[in-house]
């Protein structure tokens, strides 16, 4: 079924339609934009109220963050964001499948019912303009005919008058034949009027108005049809990301999860652990031994005051009390010199009264206890020290060895800088037209005035890290420098000096590594390497190269820039890795 033949003659109603089409698409798009407006705002406001929640992502030296259920929290402020950007994708992929695509197409097909419309107008008027010419053609065939018959009358009227003349009957005559003439032309005018209006009705309500119909039934399908995508699209954009959101709900849960609360403890426990050991019980001061002395040389007849009994703590690291707490002089004041008695009668001192150790135990509580009994007045801000010595034992080993790591990564990084100047100048100078290597002395002290500094640090805090009891991974550091001519000078991979001069302190910690060379087997060779540049091997530990050379790789690179090689007589010992190129076995 279509409209031209079953609303052939629905003009009006075929256009309100399709209006009211237009204006549903329309509304429709309208509706999904403030839908991806909505979407828009609360992506923005799930972004914001994770950023508000998450100001400490960049503060990675906090001490929570290492516990889980922080990392947890963190792990979910990051699904959340992932989830406003996947709610940011639906709003894009609304607005640029719907609203976007469909605001076309809405204009695309309003100019095409424009156009259908146009062309039934200027049908409509056309048959309406041929209407009207045979409209007056027959009103034009009317009046001459109507005058026609008056002239035939008043000619026979005339012919039958007795007084009228034989000119005046010719007369009559001729103009009733002219009359009729006339009629006759208005009458053909009018059939062929009639005709052709016929022709153009029957075209105009048969073909093009069908036809136009048609085409706004098309159109209005097409519309329709276009318009289900639309509400199609409207939940498969969401259904695409779902699985998305789905892992991000999955990540929270995760998250939940991955707390652990007991490895939050054991975290909280190595973050915090002083190192100290508890406080052992106060002796008892026998303050009547002041009054009643002892003969013997061991009595504890002379009476302590708390800063005594304190001070034997001392040895045990009550540390709560020795570094965090200090008693002011006005308090300690009664207890500075022990009572004597009075030279006149010899009775005790006035401050004492009758019962000195009563009064010395009021004291003790007077200052002691208070402060024992609150932790808040003992957490003062201490004095920081380089040394970390305002920290616990555990902490500042701690501490130290971090230090210690970061100082070796630091010298690490600048011995390699070290080793491509080197390099750098080695090419300069064999190949005068690459650049001067003058130019490369600045950068070079600087670099060897970086590297002793480091070195000084690193003995410093391998120092204060040997007072506190600890070792660490660090120390396997080795280290090269090179001086101011592009060799290798200083250190050699088991840390010994290559000249004869005297070593740093430092540098023992690198002497295990030649230790046990001698009474090691054979290690199976790993790979091998051929050497790119020459290598002296002038330090202890190390061995020479020539360039060409191809020698067995027998221990790796460690991160410290030396490789363990092996030549085919048995002779072992460490190249720089940056010298040769090295082909690991399959």
């Amino acid at each position: 079924m279509d409209w031209g033949t079953e609303l052939w003659d629905q003009y009006d109603i075929i256009e309100k339609h399709t209006q009211s089409g237009l204006e549903l698409m329309d509304k429709y798009v309208k509706f999904v934009r403030e839908r991806t407006e909505i979407e828009q705002n609360y992506a923005k406001q799930l972004r914001n109220l994770s950023k508000k929640y998450n100001q400490k992502r960049s503060n990675k030296d906090e001490p929570e963050c290492r516990l889980s259920s922080h990392q947890s929290f963190l792990n979910i402020l990051n699904e959340m964001n992932d989830y406003a950007g996947q709610r940011e994708l639906i709003a894009e992929n609304l607005m640029i499948n719907i609203c976007i695509d469909l605001n076309k197409y809405l204009q695309e097909i309003k100019q095409e019912r424009k156009t259908y419309l146009m062309e039934a107008k200027k049908a409509q008027q056309s048959l309406e303009s041929t209407y009207k010419q045979l409209d007056n053609s027959k009103k034009r065939f009317e009046r001459e005919w109507r005058e026609a018959e008056r002239a035939a009358q008043h000619a026979e009227k005339t012919d039958q008058d007795i007084n009228a003349t034989k000119a005046d009957v010719e007369k009559a005559k001729q103009q009733a034949h002219m009359k009729a003439h006339i009629a006759e032309e208005c009458k053909n005018d009018y059939a062929a009027q009639l005709q052709k209006y016929n022709k153009e009705q029957n075209q105009f309500y048969f073909n093009d108005m069908p036809l136009i119909f048609n085409k706004l039934q098309d159109l209005d399908e097409r519309r329709a049809r276009k318009l289900a995508q639309g509400y199609i699209l409207f939940s498969d954009t969401e259904k695409h990301v779902m699985p998305i959101i789905g892992k991000c709900l999955e990540g929270i849960t995760k998250a939940g999860s991955n707390v652990n609360e007991k490895n939050d403890s054991r975290i909280v426990i190595e973050q915090n652990k002083s190192g100290f050991e508890r406080p052992g019980d106060l002796e008892f001061e026998d303050y009547s031994q002041g009054i009643n002395r002892a003969s013997s040389d061991s009595s504890l007849g002379t009476p302590k005051g708390p800063i005594d009994i304190l001070g034997k703590n001392r040895s045990k690291n009550f540390w709560l009390f020795s570094r965090r707490s200090k008693f002011s002089s006005s308090t300690l004041t009664p207890f500075s010199t022990p009572p004597t008695p009075s030279p006149s009668n010899g009775s005790t001192s006035p401050k004492f009264g009758r019962d000195p150790l009563s009064y010395c135990l009021k004291e003790i509580n007077k200052t002691v206890k208070p402060r024992i009994s609150s932790f808040r007045t003992l957490r003062r801000s201490p004095t920081v020290t380089e040394d970390f010595g305002h920290l616990p034992p555990e902490q500042r080993r701690k501490r130290l060895q971090q230090k210690f790591e970061e100082i070796c990564k630091e010298l690490q990084k600048e011995v390699d800088q070290s080793e491509a100047l080197g390099k750098m100048k080695d090419v300069y100078e064999k190949n005068p037209q690459m650049g001067d290597p003058a130019s490369l002395a600045p950068q070079i002290n600087q670099t060897s005035q970086n590297i002793e500094r480091l070195r000084g640090e690193m003995s410093k805090y391998e120092t204060w890290l040997a007072e506190a009891g600890g070792r660490g991974d660090a120390l396997r550091y080795r280290a090269h420098s090179f001086n101011n001519n592009g060799a290798h000078d200083v250190y050699s991979p088991d840390g010994a000096h290559s000249d004869e001069s005297t070593p740093d302190p430092s540098q023992a910690i690198y002497a295990e590594f030649d230790d046990d060379f001698d009474d090691e087997e054979l290690a199976a060779p790993i790979g091998e390497c051929t050497a790119m540049y020459n290598f002296p091997g002038i330090s202890e530990g190390t061995i020479s190269m020539q360039e060409g050379d191809v020698l067995a790789v027998v221990e790796e690179d460690k991160g410290d820039g030396w490789t363990r090689v092996r030549r085919n007589n048995g002779d072992e010992g460490y190249i720089p890795t940056s010298y040769v190129s090295i082909t690991h076995k399959k």
